[in-house]
């Protein structure tokens, strides 16, 4: 599924063709995806993009008539295309703009969303509200995170990938920041000690800034707008290498399912 640096480069992509552009018009191909496509969608037609946004792994489209909310699922991608580019399998939500380009959303899975709010999501949408801060914002420090760890008995792997702690630390990138950190990943977030989280909060932030700069990690499906790869998975130390030798001392990383997902890490390494 693309985590938050895929969906950063996916932003990155299509803002520069979609801000202060008009719609001109909407097609959806198939409204069932995870949820059925909000129809307030298809009543865009002439309204203007002001901004486009990502909050975790949503897009946020700001628009004259309201918030159009995109999630790509575990295997969605938004390609910016000529409006008379033929359609293709799985093509399902076309945004057609004014200047002769268009938005195209490609879903074969189908476990994606566009969906519609009247109000800025963030404040008034179910699956943004509660959200917790951006990683790579002030609002997520060494004292929020110490400060929300004190008393947790998880893990700290999941604690860091709540939604509800701190957004967008994904699977990989959660694995990634706790081998450099040196933390064990099954180690209870509550015990770990402030000078640890002083160590770890850097390296979540310095982990996604790279992988962004790197147009994301492409592992199966997730491709940038421009249909190339990320190339983040060429500095993967420990995610996907169970069973290989660990970078640092040549040990054997260790592979287990921790939150129903795979966890690899260094027995030696990480404590």
């Amino acid at each position: 599924m693309p985590e938050l640096p895929e969906v950063e480069v996916s932003r990155r992509g299509v803002a520069p063709h979609l801000e202060n552009q008009q719609i001109n018009h909407v097609i959806v191909r198939d409204h069932r995806l995870r949820w059925p496509v909000s129809p307030e969608i298809e009543q865009l037609d002439g309204a203007l993009i002001t901004q486009v946004e990502r909050r975790a792994k949503y897009l946020i489209l700001h628009t004259s008539k309201g918030y159009v909310i995109v999630h790509l699922g575990m295997s969605g991608a938004l390609r910016v295309v000529p409006a008379a580019t033929p359609p293709v399998k799985h093509d399902h939500v076309d945004l057609v703009l004014s200047t002769g380009l268009c938005l195209r959303f490609n879903d074969p899975r189908r476990f994606g969303c566009w969906l519609f709010s009247k109000e800025h999501p963030s404040l008034a949408h179910p699956l943004l509200r509660e959200l917790g801060p951006e990683p790579l914002t002030e609002a997520f420090d060494v004292d929020y995170l110490f400060a929300e760890s004190r008393g947790r008995q998880q893990s700290i792997k999941t604690f860091i990938m709540d939604n509800h702690v701190v957004v967008g630390v994904g699977n990989i990138y959660a694995n990634e920041s706790l081998f450099k950190a040196g933390i064990h990943p099954k180690r209870a977030a509550g015990k770990v000690s402030k000078q640890r989280y002083e160590k770890l909060v850097p390296i979540i932030k310095a982990t996604l800034a790279k992988a962004i700069e790197q147009g994301g990690t492409t592992l199966q499906d997730f491709t940038q707008v421009d249909g190339q790869p990320g190339y983040f998975k060429q500095e993967l130390m420990v995610y996907g290498r169970g069973g290989k030798l660990c970078i640092n001392c040549s040990g054997r990383l260790k592979e287990i399912r921790l939150g129903q997902r795979s966890t690899v890490y260094c027995p030696s390494c990480q404590r």
